[in-house]
């Protein structure tokens, strides 16, 4: 069964950082692109970021360019989410999705399907 497994969430002091990973088994990463999303209560499900399967090319929102950084090491089936200067506004569920079609998570919007999808991890950005 494909799993895609994120990790790394948790409560920290605005201004502070967090790495996310998203691990992923029984799929071969190289063929998939990779996104991160955010959501919180009330709100739909927005995308963070995302990067080719290659690693070539990356997209980050408005909201977070500059201060997290996306990264993918296939050999491990691991993709990174680097985040600094975290704000309060960044709280929320974090999830991974895979896709195939590079496009598919570039155009997301919340009719998107993607192939995979992960758990989600918490991100508490708090005083």
């Amino acid at each position: 069964q494909v799993q895609l497994v994120e990790s790394g969430g948790g409560l920290v002091q605005p201004g502070g950082s967090l790495r996310l990973s998203c691990t992923v088994s029984r799929f071969t990463l190289d063929y998939y692109a990779i996104g991160w999303f955010r959501q919180v209560p009330g709100k739909e499900r927005e995308g963070i970021s995302c990067i080719s399967n290659s690693g070539g090319s990356t997209f980050y929102a408005d909201s977070v360019k500059g201060r997290f950084t996306i990264s993918r090491d296939n050999a491990k089936n691991t993709v990174y989410l680097q985040m600094n200067n975290l704000k309060l506004e960044d709280t929320g569920v974090y999830y991974c999705a895979a896709d195939r079609v590079w496009a598919t998570l570039t155009s997301y919007n919340s009719k998107s399907v993607m192939d995979y999808w992960g758990q989600g991890t918490l991100v508490t950005v708090s005083s």
